[in-house]
């Protein structure tokens, strides 16, 4: 079986990114592929350099804009192949990467079997990426996959799936209506519609973070924070819908009291809601951990003043990590032209 695969890239104010992500596109070994790139209304480049691939026979579409999840729908509804590679406009795949899940279709698997990789993070050098494994890594259930991703804060990046067509369809489109963590919900339910899970060691994907612009990056946004808050009630009722128990209701409540302190300080009203489900799932929330770096503030200054310092913390470092990465790749660029 030759199976096409459509590689289908969403692309929003991309531009920096977007020339290498096209790139690793056309790369791959699996030489049955089209590459689509949907420019969901962006205002700089972006449909300028997607364009500049035309001669290398990628499809561009263009839109206004509406959203990754509208624009990731646009390129579905664009395409014609067998298996589906959804791919970021800032992220990159490994050249074999599609080969390999490809190739680890055999008789064991149907067009329902979800096909995962291995995922990397990055910065700007993508040999510095670091690929850690986690329970995920593996073949899986689908209530297994939702269990360990939600009882123990774990998930797999949008690019590292190969989906049939056939699955995606079962699974219906990307939901509009989330902005954050509509590829989270979205793949759970491609999860709930599958057979099972391959995992595929050789199959690798980098998934860059450069920046506080993305849509993971939550901050005190209304719109994302509302979007986190219906993820988190679809991805709780799918869990359920699969099985019942008590191991999927502890594992809800450790979802929730892992995400609900991201809603605090900003959004009280949302935290009250979490924390009834909370109780209707048989948890109680007793306040974000605090190392001893900040209880010292919540005890002196309040609670809300700690909170922000535990916000600032990690956003601090990020930041000098970004700016560390990012002077270091241009210099090695520069070296290697000398060179």
């Amino acid at each position: 079986m030759e199976p096409l695969v459509s590689i289908l890239i969403p692309a929003y104010n991309s531009q920096e990114w977007l020339p290498s992500t096209i790139e690793s596109a056309l790369a791959q070994t699996w030489r049955k592929k089209e590459v689509i790139v949907v420019d969901d209304g962006s205002r700089d480049r972006t449909l300028e350099i997607a364009k500049s691939f035309g001669a290398k026979g990628v499809k561009v579409v263009e839109q206004a804009n509406q959203g990754a999840a509208a624009a990731r729908n646009t390129a579905f509804a664009a395409c014609q192949g067998n298996y589906i590679q959804w791919l970021d406009a800032d992220d990159l795949l490994e050249p074999d990467k599609i080969e390999a899940q490809v190739r680890a279709l055999d008789a064991r698997t149907t067009p329902r079997t979800l096909l995962s990789g291995a995922w990397g993070y990055f910065i700007y050098r993508t040999r510095k990426a670091r690929f850690v494994p986690t329970p995920l890594w593996h073949d899986l259930t689908p209530v297994e996959w939702l269990l360990r991703k939600m009882g123990r804060n774990l998930h797999m990046q949008t690019d590292n799936w190969l989906i049939s067509r056939e699955l995606t369809l079962a699974a219906g489109p990307w939901d509009v209506r989330l902005f954050r963590d509509n590829d989270g919900e979205y793949l759970s339910r491609v999860i709930l519609a599958s057979d099972g899970i391959r995992f595929v060691p050789d199959a690798r994907s980098y998934y860059r973070q450069a920046g506080f612009k993305s849509i993971s990056h939550i901050g005190g946004s209304n719109k994302k924070l509302e979007s986190l808050f219906l993820s988190m009630k679809l991805h709780i009722s799918y869990l359920r819908s699969l099985e019942d128990t008590q191991r999927t209701r502890e594992a809800s409540v450790y979802y929730i009291q892992t995400w609900l302190p991201a809603f605090i300080p900003y959004r009280p009203d949302i935290v009250e809601q979490l924390k009834e489900l909370l109780l209707e799932l048989g948890g109680h929330f007793d306040g974000p951990r605090m190392s001893w770096k900040y209880k010292w503030i919540s005890s002196v200054f309040g609670w809300n003043l700690a909170r922000r310092a535990q916000l600032f913390g990690p956003r601090l470092r990020k930041s000098i990590n970004i700016a560390w990465d990012e002077a270091m790749f241009h210099l090695e660029k520069r070296t290697g032209t000398a060179q």
